[in-house]
């Protein structure tokens, strides 16, 4: 074999080297680059879960979502034996309220309160993010809803 064709031999091996060590640079940074997006996935997840905190005791669990003045959301998971929101709610001490002629007026809750005389805050009542169609004493716990006190003015 002559000299030409041992440099053209080599520039051939050395370009399907090159090729083939790109391609294999090129695998492992999608392999990287989805184990970190796996990664911030599964850490956002943990992250939700340890912001969630569990209250009460019982067989009924409803999940229950406190959003404050300056729009700052507090979750819970709600564990109870009662059937009604409104109950539950008062037995963790998630809420608090005076009776009137038309249920309970809901004046604190998570512990923030809304004075309506003050400044016209009050604390709305939602399921599913639906402004709620009965007041928290008169709604049952049904499986799969979230029910949400957000602090609104008007």
């Amino acid at each position: 074999m002559n000299k030409t064709g041992i440099k053209k031999h080599l520039s051939l091996f050395l370009c399907m080297m090159l090729v083939a060590a790109t391609a294999l640079v090129t695998t492992g940074c999608n392999d990287s680059t989805q184990a970190q997006k796996e990664a911030t996935a599964e850490q956002a997840v943990k992250a939700e879960a340890a912001e969630t905190q569990v209250v009460g005791e019982g067989t009924t669990m409803f999940a229950f979502t406190v959003v404050d003045a300056d729009g700052n959301e507090t979750a819970f998971e709600v564990h109870t034996e009662k059937s009604i929101v409104g109950e539950a709610l008062l037995d963790c001490d998630l809420i608090a309220g005076d009776e009137g002629d038309y249920g309970l007026y809901v004046k604190v809750v998570n512990g923030i309160t809304a004075d309506y005389d003050t400044d016209g805050a009050y604390w709305a009542f939602y399921v599913d993010g639906e402004y709620a169609q009965s007041g928290v004493d008169a709604t049952n716990i049904e499986e799969g809803k979230t029910y949400t006190f957000k602090y609104e003015k008007s």
